[in-house]
């Protein structure tokens, strides 16, 4: 089973011990309406790990997700096990808004917060 979400705005952060892919719907005033953020940490002491926040409410791990996938404006994230926290959901399916500041977020992002988890990608 899969999730789906849309976005219209795409941002890369890069934080002391954190890479960060940011995707956010807002309103029409700028406020922040659904968001979901994917965030790269890697310790001193240990391995890297991934986590996802989505709206306030986080889970993550080393081995959360299986396979990523980038195609144009769709990323696809493919879940080792089915995420309690999203109802059962074993893929989330990621769309935003086909805008050059967003493509500039993903293709700084993308592969710098998935890593090793990227097994295809198209632009």
């Amino acid at each position: 089973m899969s999730g789906s979400r849309n976005y219209d705005t795409v941002a890369f952060d890069v934080r002391d011990n954190a890479t960060m892919l940011f995707f956010a719907s807002t309103t029409t005033e700028g406020d922040i309406d659904d968001y979901i953020l994917l965030m790269r940490t890697v310790e001193d002491d240990f391995d890297s790990s991934t986590y996802i926040e989505i709206n306030e409410r986080q889970f993550g791990g080393h081995d959360l997700i299986r396979a990523a996938e980038l195609m144009g404006n769709m990323l696809t994230l493919h879940l080792h096990e089915p995420a309690a926290e999203l109802d059962g959901v074993s893929e989330i399916v990621l769309t935003w808004a086909d805008t050059p500041e967003n493509g500039a977020s993903i293709e700084a992002g993308a592969f710098r917060v998935l890593g090793d988890t990227m097994t295809g990608a198209r632009a």
